[in-house]
């Protein structure tokens, strides 16, 4: 069969408009092994399918460049580089979108390759036509582009390339073109950043990063708004936090939270700025971040008592992410019975508000109430029983009722938070102690869809491997939760037939 695709292969390079040639050559090539071609590499002439792109015929282009897509995988990448540089080229500028995304791909595979990537590196042009394609209407050809840019800064060689010549220009030229372009520019600078300290050491040296500050404290809510995502991807790295620090980022994003009560528009930015500050307390120290900034958890507290769904949303998220770690949920613990009070307003929400909120109200839940079972002390255990009873009247039918609603998503939030307290004895009595709790744990025909079957099972898994739980459930029900946990998520009970005699 690749003698067959060669032989279509030389035969559409002799011909001015080869179609028949060309479907010919792409039904040969879906039932050619990748293996063969591979072995046939050496042979396969693909200048000639390049200069058909050229040609302004819209079949002729999708058919090519669903072959080249095909032949190309069986192209070392160092060969691609090497041979087909010209048409890499081309390829960026063609007009044709899907022409750009496969020389893209092409440029993804070569600068995976320590050996091709060099060859890139020394071709300047390529290098600003990849530039360029950021500046292009079409988001999978940008996407393409950013990617490839950043995997090309990893070495030293490629950060040279991209801030210590005419390249950075052309990025900073792009950056012109719109709102959304410089956007992406300083998306490809954050991922570059965020990689070690020399790469932001010539991220802030090329002027950019100190561009991206400036418009988060700028005037502009929107513009505040997408850039506050950015600095927050920057903050998930040890260097980032340390630089922002240094530059007084964090305190100015403190600042503007405080100032943000006599500003109309802070709700454009105001969930951002939160958020940042929710991350950065995980990643560093909670109590430290809450002890410096305690404008952060007292917006937090504010933003729950909110008219606004999204406001809302917001706080119960970054509560979950501050009470996911033992020394978040003592700092929750300190605000004493002001935390209390919202727990409760997040059980009513949970039980009350629109479906995606409920959902996130729940996955709050199952953060803030998890202790790993080498963290637990009976002071912690204490205090998680203390705050599931500031949830609701009663708190295991609430979610029960939750998980009854004939929604998979709340069906398996609601299973979360049972499985988050199922290795705590108090919960674990709670659970005993309801009527119909323990049948409905061990209930398979409750689940209909694989996520709830899997979510189940870890419910049954944090159960059973519970060092309290036989005990307190008794060994027969143990004994069934270990069975369920060895036949698996999907087990299905066989339907015994009874043999009836004389029966046809």
């Amino acid at each position: 069969m690749a003698a067959q695709a060669l032989a279509l292969l030389r035969e559409v390079s002799r011909l001015e408009a080869p179609l028949e040639e060309l479907r010919a050559l792409q039904s040969v090539l879906q039932t050619v092994p990748l293996s063969e071609l591979r072995e046939q590499a050496a042979e396969l002439r693909l200048g000639p399918l390049f200069s058909l792109l050229n040609e302004n015929h819209r079949e002729q282009t999708t058919l090519c460049v669903s072959i080249l897509e095909r032949l190309l995988q069986a192209v070392e990448p160092v060969h691609v580089a090497r041979n087909l540089r010209v048409d890499l080229q081309r390829g960026l500028t063609h007009s044709n979108d899907s022409v750009k995304i496969l020389t893209l791909s092409q440029v993804g595979r070569i600068v995976e390759n320590s050996e091709a990537v060099t060859e890139i590196l020394n071709n300047a042009e390529l290098l600003k036509q990849i530039v360029y394609c950021i500046g292009g209407d079409n988001l999978s050809v940008a996407k393409a582009a950013i990617k490839s840019l950043s995997r090309i800064s990893l070495t030293q060689a490629g950060l040279e390339a991209l801030f210590e010549s005419n390249l950075l220009d052309d990025l900073k030229s792009v950056m012109k073109t719109n709102d959304v372009v410089r956007y992406r520019v300083y998306e490809l600078i954050v991922e570059i950043s965020s990689v070690s300290p020399e790469s932001l050491n010539y991220c802030t040296t090329s002027g950019l990063v100190t561009q991206l500050l400036r418009e988060l404290t700028g005037e502009d809510v929107l513009v505040r708004a997408t850039c506050v995502e950015m600095v927050t991807s920057l903050a998930y790295t040890q260097h980032g936090r340390q630089y922002l620090s240094q530059e007084g980022v964090i305190d100015q994003i403190s600042n503007i939270i405080v100032g943000a009560d006599s500003d109309p528009f802070s709700s454009f930015y105001l969930p951002g700025f939160v958020k940042f500050f929710g991350n950065l307390a995980i990643m560093d120290s909670p109590q430290q971040i809450c002890e410096r900034y305690p404008v952060f958890v007292e917006k937090v507290f504010e933003m729950t008592e909110s008219q606004d769904p999204t406001m809302i949303g917001v706080a119960v998220d970054t509560i979950g992410i501050l009470g996911s770690n033992v020394e978040g949920k003592q700092v929750l613990q300190k605000t004493g019975t002001r935390f209390e009070r919202l727990l409760m307003k997040i059980g009513y929400q949970a039980k009350n508000a629109s479906t995606e909120l409920k959902i996130r109200c729940l996955d709050a839940i199952s953060s803030i109430f998890y202790i790993p079972p080498e963290q637990q002390t009976d002071d912690l255990l204490r205090m998680t029983e203390s705050w599931f009873s500031s949830l609701s009247r009663d708190p295991l039918e609430l979610f029960r009722g939750i998980s009854n609603q004939p929604f998979p998503e709340l069906h398996c939030a609601a299973l979360k938070v049972f499985t988050a307290i199922a290795n705590q004895p108090w919960a674990q009595k709670l659970m005993f102690n309801s009527p119909g709790f323990v049948e409905y744990v061990m209930d398979r025909s409750v689940e209909h869809d694989k996520a709830s079957k899997d979510a189940k099972y870890e419910l049954v898994k944090a159960l059973a491997n519970s060092k309290t739980v036989a005990e307190i459930f008794g060994n027969p029900n143990y004994l069934r939760l270990r069975t369920y946990l060895s036949e698996g998520p999907y087990y299905v009970k066989p339907i015994s037939t009874t043999a009836v005699e004389g029966a046809e």
